[in-house]
């Protein structure tokens, strides 16, 4: 059994040397904090795929900017028909071609403006020219003017571009935060991996001892049997913390894209001096700056603004038409042409045009709809922002909590460290038996992993303040343009 035992341990560390002498072959990067987050926001797919939607809605603004070009309208006709002749009481056939050319234009206040020229040949007992410039203007006086009602499209689209953005923001505060967090887990891991390695190597030596003692006889031989086999233990959690090391790895390298097989040295050690913030200052900062917010209120103005043109849709529907124009006719198309130019015959018209659904049920109840939903969006507002000033206490207060429990995991290290040189002591006399010892060297271990995680939870903390507060963004270094997403769109047309 002592030879199984002695061949467990023998294949335990040559697992452990086996680990460290891959890890030492393969390429090492050496990772600080911030260039994890540059690495991120640059390379991170999920974000690359998010950005697309800015991208999207600029080209939905474009597209409706598009009611502003001119329109350009060309034809050409050419007909016959049959009139009886008032003389001769026959039929005559009539031949007449028509060409037309006109341009139009719509402005911000809802009016559009037309010019078109027509130009004309009849044949029936007589052939003639026959050549009109006409100007035309439609302009709605009450249902549909104005900037605000002509551009809804546009304005609705630009709110919708600002929502994308602060979604990007989001998932992009989202990504850093994941980001610090695993590189404070990988650090997390390592430094317990190093805790492991000295607890085995603690073990090693306790059972070295042992074996001088036993061969001198001062020592029962049966205590042997507790050395050996806190060694494998410890060994084997030494396996499973290189384990765990790796494992966390290979998230940072896919998640920053980092070579295959790569060893990750970490360059940043974690803050440990006190955070302190004041709780009125964290909260004013949090409304201005959380992005959810922000993408609410883009859609309480949206919602704003549908509600006030679905109010001028309740109105008639009483619209100015004007024309103004001249024309000419003559055997010759030149002559034609120049009776034209010289507005001999001018025409001119004006008049309005009265339309009003009776009830008009449609328009007053989508505007009944729309302010619905504009309370509604409110409504939701105050909702989240109930919630950010909750989180805010919350993470003011955790923060406050874990920078306490380092002191306390400090001195927590501090007496179990004094424990185990007492116990050494008295084991070196007779005093204590080996598992005392490993009990007390157990109670070290698990007193230097608590304080490893309060200094990582405590380092959380701060960034989860830091992302409730909606400033992580500036803290780290990382801007949002609300020209972010254009070159993807530029790189389209």
């Amino acid at each position: 059994m002592k030879r199984t035992r002695n061949t467990a341990v023998a294949c335990a560390l040559t697992l452990v040397l086996g680990t460290a002498v891959t890890a030492s072959a393969q390429p090492t990067v050496s990772l600080k904090l911030q260039d994890a987050i540059t690495m991120a926001f640059e390379k991170n797919l999920d974000l690359k795929v998010e950005l697309y939607n800015p991208a999207m809605a600029e080209a939905d603004t474009r597209r409706n900017l598009g009611i502003y070009d001119p329109l350009l309208t060309l034809g050409a006709n050419y007909q016959r028909s049959n009139s009886t002749n008032t003389l001769t009481f026959r039929p005559q056939a009539i031949d007449q071609v028509t060409a037309n050319a006109g341009v139009s234009q719509l402005l911000p206040t809802g009016t559009l403006l037309g010019a078109t020229v027509t130009s004309g040949w009849v044949n029936n007992s007589t052939r003639y020219y026959s050549t009109a410039l006409d100007l035309t203007l439609q302009q709605p006086l009450l249902k549909g003017f104005g900037r605000e009602n002509t551009e809804l499209a546009i304005n609705v689209s630009r709110f919708t571009k600002s929502e994308t953005l602060n979604a990007f923001r989001t998932r992009l505060s989202d990504t850093i935060v994941q980001v610090r967090n695993d590189y404070f887990k990988l650090y997390n891991l390592r430094e317990i991996l190093e805790v492991r390695k000295t607890s085995l190597a603690l073990a090693q030596r306790i059972l070295q001892d042992d074996r001088g003692r036993v061969k001198a006889g001062v020592l029962p031989a049966y205590e042997l049997l507790n050395s050996e086999f806190q060694v494998a233990t410890r060994e084997k959690e030494v396996i499973d913390a290189e384990r765990a090391v790796r494992d966390q790895m290979d998230v940072l390298r896919v998640e920053l894209q980092l070579p295959e097989g790569s060893e990750i040295v970490l360059a940043d050690e974690p803050f440990r001096s006190d955070y302190t913030v004041a709780e009125d200052q964290a909260l004013a900062r949090a409304m201005a700056s959380r992005p959810e917010l922000a993408t609410q209120r883009d859609v309480i103005r949206i919602n704003d603004l549908q509600q006030r043109v679905a109010k001028n849709q309740t109105l008639p529907d009483l619209t100015l038409n004007a024309t103004v124009g001249t024309g000419g006719f003559d055997r010759g198309f030149m002559s034609g042409l120049e009776k034209t130019a010289t507005i001999d015959e001018p025409t001119w018209g004006v008049g309005v045009q009265f339309t009003y659904p009776l009830g008009n049920r449609a328009a007053t109840n989508d505007y009944i709809r729309k302010k619905l939903a504009l309370e509604q969006s409110r409504t939701q507002l105050e909702n989240l922002e109930s919630g950010v000033n909750r989180d805010v206490k919350a993470a003011i207060r955790l923060v406050a909590a874990n920078f306490k429990q380092l002191e306390v995991t400090a001195r927590g290290k501090a007496y179990a460290e004094d424990r185990l040189r007492a116990f050494q002591k008295r084991h070196d006399v007779g005093l204590a038996t080996t598992k005392d010892v490993f009990d007390v060297e157990n109670d070290l271990v698990a007193a230097k992993g608590s304080q490893i995680q309060a200094l990582v939870d405590y380092n959380n903390a701060i960034t989860q303040l830091w992302r409730v507060t909606g400033e992580i963004l500036e803290r780290e270094g990382v801007q949002v343009s609300e020209t972010q997403a254009d070159p993807l769109y530029e790189k389209m047309k």
